[in-house]
């Protein structure tokens, strides 16, 4: 499958995620149902890794690589707490679309620190993103 393939069904699976998340949450902290959900990851992504006996180059990882990726999994985690906390105090066709404003972020920041090229499909696509976000707001 392309990564267009894969793509879409990261974008099915975080749908499913926003749903189940917002049943799961009622009536339990926020930053306990984040905490069961990243133990069920965890155990998911170690199984998957041992699996396919990916787990033999751990020890041979460059530095860089580890830092960057300890970065990414606290940004990660950060990002889940607030989700979950938004999802617990406000309904899900308000939390998801501002959640969605990630993907306008991620492009300024590949534009800018990762010297992606900003086309004009790409900045009308944020665009409308951002003025989709602002009419679901107002909904």
């Amino acid at each position: 499958m392309s990564w267009a393939g894969w793509a879409f069904l990261s974008a099915c699976f975080a749908a499913l995620t926003a749903i189940l998340a917002k049943i799961g949450i009622q009536g339990i902290p926020s930053n306990l149902a984040m905490a069961v959900r990243t133990t069920v990851v965890l155990v998911a992504a170690w199984a998957l890794v041992l699996a396919r006996g990916e787990a033999k180059g751990l020890s041979e990882l460059p530095q860089k690589t580890v830092l960057f990726l300890v970065l990414s999994g606290l940004a990660t985690g950060a990002s889940w707490m607030c989700y979950f906390k938004a999802l617990a105090l406000g309904p899900v066709s308000k939390v998801a679309p501002i959640d969605k404003l990630s993907f306008v972020l991620a492009a300024v920041l590949a534009v800018v620190f990762l010297r992606e090229k900003l086309t004009w499909p790409l900045a009308a696509g944020c665009a409308l993103i951002v003025a989709g976000v602002f009419l679901t707001l107002k909904g």
